[in-house]
């Protein structure tokens, strides 16, 4: 799967996403992006899934009409040792692929 990781997302985490192609948001200089464009421009650049800790994303998009899927990871800090728990869930939904276009992984 191609999977891009917000820009609140620390950049080491893709190294934890093994056998996906990622790519981070400061990496392709979408930087800054509001979240509407970011969702456009990661469509337009092919990726499928879009990594964000961003828990009100899915409520200022309207989703429906967009293929890309929001897998927000609900972690209590944006900190690698804190989001390395959630390695196994967000490995177990990219290889599971597209379907509902927010899945939440983590409480």
């Amino acid at each position: 799967m191609r999977v891009l990781l917000d820009e609140c997302m620390p950049r080491r985490f893709k190294n934890h996403l093994a056998g996906h192609d990622c790519a981070t948001v400061p990496e392709l200089g979408f930087a800054g992006k509001k979240n509407g464009e970011l969702v456009r421009l990661a469509e337009q650049a092919g990726f499928e899934f879009f990594v964000t800790l961003d828990r009100a994303i899915e409520y200022e998009q309207n989703l429906a009409n967009h293929k890309l899927v929001i897998l927000l990871i609900r972690s209590k800090s944006s900190r690698l040792q804190d989001l390395i728990a959630h390695v196994p869930k967000t490995l177990e939904v990219l290889r599971a692929g597209p379907g509902s276009r927010v899945v939440r992984v983590g409480g």
